[in-house]
C-alpha cells in the first residue's frame, strides 16, 4: 500500500510541474489581480507581481526566452536597469544605502520583457486591459460620488473626488483609460458593434469630464492635447481629423467656461511662477523650474557618465547649503524623467532612456487595439515625464511597465499568427 502511494505521488508531481497551460492560466490570473489592485494598492502590485513571477517560471522555455530578450523592446530596459546596477560603482558622494535604493525605481522595468515573453505566448492579454479598465471605472464612479456628496470619503484626509493614491497618479489612469476606450470604440464601430462602442465612448467621456470638474493634474493637461492629435491622425482620414479637431476645440471652450476647478487650475500656474519668481517661494511651479535649473548644473559638472546611480538626493543637499526658500529644497526626483536618467548616468543613460522610448514606440507602429493601447501608454508616459519622472515612480512607472508588456506581448503574438500563416 505505501509502495503504491509512493509510485502514485511520484506519477502526479513531476504531471503538475508540466501542465503547462494550468501554470499559465494561473500566471494570467495573478496579472490580472495585479491590473485590478494598481489603481487601489501598492502592497498588492508586489505581491501579485511575485506570484505572477512564481507561476511563469514552470512554463518558460529558456531557449525561447533567451532568444525574446534580444528584442530591442526587450533589450533596452535591461539595458537600462544594468547601468543603474554598474552605476552605484561611481557614486562616490553617495552613500551605499542611497545607491542602493536608487536601483529601485528601474528595478520595474525587468517587467517589461518577461512581460512581452509571456503575453506572446498566452491568449488572456484582453483579460488584463479590462480588469484595469474595470477598476479604474471603479475609482472614477467613486470620485464622481466624493464630489456629489463630499460626505462619501473611502478615508479621512482625502482630497475631494480622489478616493485613493493621489490626483497625479489618478490623472494618468483616467488619461490612459479614456484614450483607449476611444480607440477601442472606433474598431467596435468598424465591426457594427455600436452598443458596446457607445458605451465605451460614454465611459471615455466620463474618463475626460472628471478630470476636467472633479481632479486632475496639471501634467495630464499637457497629455490629453497629445492624444488627441494622435488618436485623430491614427483613426481618421483628413476631413475627418479636421472636424475632430473643430469638436474637440469646442468642447474644450465648453469645459473651460463651464468648470471653475479647470480655470483655477491653469490660472495658478501663473500665480505660483510669480510667486516663485518674486520672493523665490516654494510653490510647484517654482520648485520644478528649480530642481531643472540645478539638474542641469549637475549634468553639466559630469555629462558622459552623470554622478551614479543614488546620487541625487546628495548632490540636492550639498547645493542647498545656506539656500532659502525654494532654492532650499533637497529632492531625490528633480521631476523630469530625462534630468533624472542624465544626472544619474549622463549621457549613456540619456541615449539608454530614449533607446528604450524608441523601441517601445516602434513596436505600437502597426494597427489593432493593442497597438493603440501600448502607443497611448508610451507617448503619455513621454510626455507626462517632461514634467515629471514617471517612468521611475511606483505607481505611474507600473501603468506603464503594464501596458507596455501586455500590450507589446499581444502584437507579437499576433505578428507571430501572421508570419506563421503567410509561410503556410
Amino acid at each position: 500500500m505505501t509502495a503504491n502511494a509512493s509510485d502514485l505521488s511520484a506519477d502526479v508531481s513531476p504531471s503538475i510541474w508540466r501542465n503547462t497551460a494550468a501554470w499559465t492560466k494561473a500566471a494570467d490570473i495573478a496579472v490580472v489581480l495585479l491590473a485590478i489592485s494598481l489603481p487601489w494598492s501598492t502592497s498588492l502590485v508586489a505581491i501579485f507581481a511575485v506570484a505572477w513571477l512564481l507561476c511563469l517560471l514552470p512554463t518558460i522555455e529558456w531557449h525561447g526566452f533567451l532568444e525574446s530578450m534580444k528584442r530591442p523592446a526587450c533589450a533596452t530596459p535591461l539595458v537600462l536597469f544594468a547601468l543603474a546596477v554598474v552605476g552605484t560603482l561611481w557614486a562616490v558622494d553617495a552613500p551605499w544605502a542611497a545607491r542602493l535604493h536608487g536601483i529601485n525605481p528601474v528595478g520595474k522595468l525587468l517587467a517589461i520583457p518577461v512581460l512581452i515573453y509571456h503575453f506572446q505566448r498566452s491568449e488572456r492579454g484582453s483579460w488584463v486591459m479590462l480588469a484595469f479598465l474595470g477598476s479604474c471605472t471603479a475609482v472614477m464612479l467613486t470620485s464622481w460620488l466624493m464630489f456629489v456628496d463630499p460626505r462619501i470619503v473611502l478615508e479621512s484626509g482625502r482630497s475631494l473626488g480622489v478616493p485613493v493614491k493621489n490626483y497625479i497618479a489618478q490623472s494618468q489612469e483616467f488619461a490612459l483609460c479614456a484614450f483607449a476606450a476611444f480607440g477601442a470604440a472606433i474598431y467596435l464601430l468598424r465591426e457594427q458593434r455600436t452598443a458596446r462602442a457607445v458605451l465605451l465612448l460614454i465611459l471615455g467621456i466620463g474618463f475626460l469630464a472628471n478630470m476636467a470638474f472633479v481632479a486632475s493634474s496639471r501634467t495630464v493637461f499637457v497629455c490629453i492635447p497629445v492624444l488627441v492629435v494622435i488618436f485623430a491622425a491614427k483613426h481618421f482620414s483628413a476631413r475627418g481629423f479636421l472636424l475632430l479637431m473643430a469638436a474637440v476645440i469646442a468642447a474644450g471652450a465648453v469645459a473651460w467656461m463651464s468648470s471653475p476647478y479647470l480655470r483655477m487650475r491653469v490660472a495658478m500656474i501663473g500665480t505660483e511662477y510669480q510667486s516663485y519668481h518674486e520672493s523665490n517661494a516654494v510653490t510647484s511651479v517654482g520648485e520644478r523650474l528649480e530642481f531643472w535649473r540645478k539638474s542641469i548644473k549637475f549634468v553639466s559638472e559630469a555629462p558622459l557618465m552623470g554622478h551614479g546611480t543614488g546620487s541625487t538626493k546628495t548632490l540636492f543637499a550639498q547645493d542647498a547649503v545656506g539656500q532659502t526658500g525654494a532654492s532650499a529644497q533637497i529632492i531625490g526626483n528633480p521631476h523630469n524623467q530625462t534630468l533624472n536618467v542624465a544626472v544619474q548616468w549622463g549621457l549613456v543613460g540619456f541615449v539608454a532612456l530614449y533607446a528604450m522610448w524608441f523601441a517601445h514606440l516602434k513596436m505600437f507602429a502597426g494597427t489593432g487595439l493593442a497597438v493603440w493601447v501600448g502607443l497611448v501608454a508610451v507617448v503619455e508616459n513621454f510626455v507626462s515625464s517632461l514634467l515629471n519622472s514617471h517612468l521611475f515612480d511606483f505607481h505611474e512607472g507600473w501603468i506603464y511597465v503594464l501596458a507596455v508588456g501586455v500590450a507589446g506581448g499581444m502584437v507579437m503574438r499576433k505578428s507571430g499568427t501572421q508570419n506563421a500563416a503567410g509561410q503556410a
